[in-house]
């Protein structure tokens, strides 16, 4: 019998070639089929995105939960208008006894009220404002008397009037034809759609002022939620930038997803914190300006489910571990009302410090458990700031709840037409998201118009 050749047995090479292919190739198969299953819990992708899949199964031994106020939960009901708001009261009096017919008398108890809120047959007021004609008799002319420059200003449309059809156009999604339809058969009055178009541009211009003032103030924050998201302007891709600050929340459209718009927005002296998810342009602008991030941990938590779900044992194995760390963290945050401010900065700091060293001890040799383990090697502080930095959130929902208005825009409507229509929309989203304790801002914009010019 011949000995084996130096090199091995030819077929067990080729053997061994073709399983390391096989296994190369399974591997990107689970990769593939893992990033197929994403959905909203695991990724960045809409809740809109698992309408394909079976719902979850009710749990067992509860039952269909009663209408009202659950065991627990304190009772929830309408605050009555005041009487300073209604405008008419009728009052119901009995002659005689409904069971025996008896005489009766006016009793001390309170009445029974039922208040009823109805629009009046024609919910506008015309106004005629009249310059009179004078003559003179030395000049030999015809003078008439100047109309106050408000009134001059603001045309055919008043300044509430206005008001509505910009808040019905911007913030409740309406085409000009449906605003249209609106005023002619609620408001009984007739405006065409090149009249409209010519009013939201007005409203436009009496924004303006208030969208500056709060543009400029923005970089001086403490700190900042920010979120961006697509829109498209005559078929070419625009991004809306929304910047949540504690008081006001701005909207900002640019051609550009890049961290030049944070540049040109925040500056490069931004001395606050941001709070954001992992998108690269906030990473640049971190590491080009020196800006302190929190990154979003509801991001992270759905890196992490997709990697203990991955098919990749050891992926799974990683991600849960990791995921662990990351509940322990949260369990500290829930229980905050429940410890004194001491016990809970300590608690929160050893949570905080258990979870980066998770993320970057006995990593599994694969890309996946790699990339994330990378990442909090080089960012795991900005995972935790918000542990040292009071009024920081740990996660980014404020600016992702605010921006989800948009996305509801976009599905609705077609969208910006022109730089006009984009300064349009930054404005009025950014004055529809003026809370009301600041709505001394937007009664500023609702003066503004009597003033503006009419375009």
């Amino acid at each position: 019998m011949d000995d084996p050749k130096p090199g091995g047995c030819p077929q067990c090479a080729e053997l061994q070639k073709k399983i390391a292919e096989l296994t190369a190739r399974q591997e990107e198969l689970e990769a593939e089929l893992a990033r197929a299953k994403k959905n909203s819990s695991t990724s960045s992708k809409p809740p809109s995105s698992d309408i394909v899949k079976p719902p979850k199964p009710a749990p067992k031994g509860k039952g269909k939960r009663k209408q009202g106020a659950q065991p627990g939960h304190p009772r929830h009901q309408r605050a009555p208008f005041s009487l300073d708001e209604i405008d008419k009261t009728w009052d119901y009096r009995l002659t005689v006894c409904p069971d025996c017919g008896g005489h009766v008398e006016v009793s001390d108890e309170l009445p029974r009220i039922i208040q009823q809120v109805e629009i009046i047959p024609r919910p506008i007021e015309i106004s005629e404002h009249r310059g009179m004609a004078c003559y003179c008799s030395r000049c030999k002319k015809t003078h008439f008397a100047p109309i106050d420059e408000p009134v001059v200003r603001a045309g055919l449309v008043g300044p509430r009037l206005s008001t509505l059809v910009a808040y019905l156009k911007g913030v409740c999604h309406c085409s000009f034809s449906t605003i249209r339809k609106f005023l002619r058969d609620v408001a009984c009055v007739t405006i065409s759609r090149g009249q409209l178009a010519k009013l939201i541009a007005k409203v436009s211009e009496s924004m303006k002022e208030t969208y500056e003032l709060l543009l400029g103030i923005l970089p001086d924050e403490s700190f900042l939620n920010v979120d961006e998201t697509g829109h498209k302007d005559c078929g070419k891709r625009m991004w809306t930038w929304c910047f949540r600050a504690p008081l006001f929340t701005m909207f900002k459209i640019a051609p550009s997803r890049g961290s030049e718009v944070l540049i040109e927005v925040l500056g490069r002296e931004f001395d606050g914190v941001l709070g954001c998810d992992y998108f690269s342009a906030y990473r640049k602008y971190m590491g080009d300006c020196g800006v302190l991030v929190q990154f979003c941990l509801a991001h992270l938590i759905r890196d992490l489910k997709f990697l203990a779900e991955h098919p990749n044992l050891e992926n799974q194995s990683y991600g849960r571990r990791v995921l662990e760390a990351v509940r322990t963290l949260f369990d500290v945050i829930h229980r905050r009302d429940l410890m004194k401010p001491e016990t809970l900065a300590a608690t929160l700091e050893i949570a905080g410090k258990a979870l980066c060293r998770t993320a970057v001890k006995d990593v599994p040799r694969t890309s996946e458990a790699a990339n994330l383990a990378r990442r909090f090697k080089k960012h795991g502080a900005s995972y935790i700031r918000f542990i040292t930095t009071p009024g920081i959130e740990p996660t980014n929902n404020l600016a992702e709840q605010a921006i989800r208005f948009v996305v509801i825009d976009r599905h609705i409507t077609q969208g910006s037409r022109s730089q006009t229509g984009q300064r349009w929309l930054e404005r009025i989203w950014t004055t529809a998201r003026i809370p009301s304790k600041n709505s001394h801002i937007s009664r500023n914009s609702l003066n503004n118009l009597s003033c503006s010019p009419v375009h």
